[in-house]
């Protein structure tokens, strides 16, 4: 049994300023480096083999800060990042009410293999072993939509810096 500590990144400046970030890099707030930092010393005892993390700067930077008190490097992973928005990406959340959505966003279907495949990726590289996963709302969301076997409606939000757990079968 492989044990996921699946974690969303600290606050940023685009979520406090409404943004879509999508897959870009995004950059901690002085809060979200606190919620960071605050989630290590939760886990500061916890025994945490490997610190996984999407390639995108929000989440590694966070990731960062609860691995180095375990004295671990990051590993990153492509599979893990946000939902990419298109061309909605860089608008302001609020004005996008009533838009027609433009084929260029990644398709829910798309997002859940990519899911899949990161389930597969933990249990492939690290089976019985427990894994701190840092990644991003929506595919935090699509991973326990995978697990539960439920739709993504039915997954209730993360909030930045929260921490979900996951007990796969390796």
């Amino acid at each position: 049994m492989t044990t996921l500590i699946l974690v969303r990144h600290g606050e940023t400046v685009d979520n406090v300023n409404h943004i879509m970030q999508g897959q870009t890099q995004g950059q901690l707030t002085a809060q979200g480096l606190l919620q960071a930092h605050r989630l290590a010393e939760s886990l500061r005892s916890e025994p945490i083999d490997v610190f996984v993390s999407s390639d995108l700067k929000r989440s590694v930077d966070t990731c960062r800060v609860v691995a180095e008190g375990h004295g671990k490097d990051v590993v990153t992973t492509p599979l893990l990042r946000e939902r990419d928005w298109g061309s909605f990406t860089g608008r302001y959340i609020p004005s996008l009410k009533g838009e027609t959505w433009p084929d260029d966003i990644e398709s829910l279907e798309a997002l859940k293999h990519r899911a899949r495949r990161f389930m597969q990726y933990i249990t492939d590289n690290y089976p019985g072993l427990t894994v701190l996963a840092v990644g991003h709302g929506i595919i935090n969301k699509a991973i326990q939509a995978v697990y539960y076997d439920k739709p993504m409606n039915e997954i209730p939000r993360m909030e930045n810096a929260e921490v979900r757990r996951l007990m796969i079968d390796s």
